[in-house]
């Protein structure tokens, strides 16, 4: 299990999870980014879980603009990628 939380928030149809639910030694950076146009910029994270590694799995946004304020600190995954 990569995180476990009940207290994720649903933004997109995407749980963000907060980082501290999340298994530090599951997550390898990436230098990827991406930029949504009311959330901000994207960093990544590859995911790595018994070797196998889901490139840029999971990602949050480090600063979020302002309509995104409530995912600052989460991390979200890609549908892949189990965690509960």
């Amino acid at each position: 299990m990569v995180a476990e939380s009940d207290a994720t928030v649903v933004v997109e149809g995407n749980h963000y999870f907060p980082r501290e639910a999340v298994r530090g030694e599951c997550l390898q950076e990436s230098a990827t980014t991406s930029f949504c146009g009311w959330k901000g910029e994207a960093s990544y994270h590859h995911v790595v879980v018994d070797g196998e590694v889901s490139a840029d799995a999971a990602w949050y946004y480090a600063d979020p603009k302002a309509e995104a304020a409530q995912i600052k600190g989460r991390i979200a995954f890609w549908k892949d990628v189990v965690v509960s």
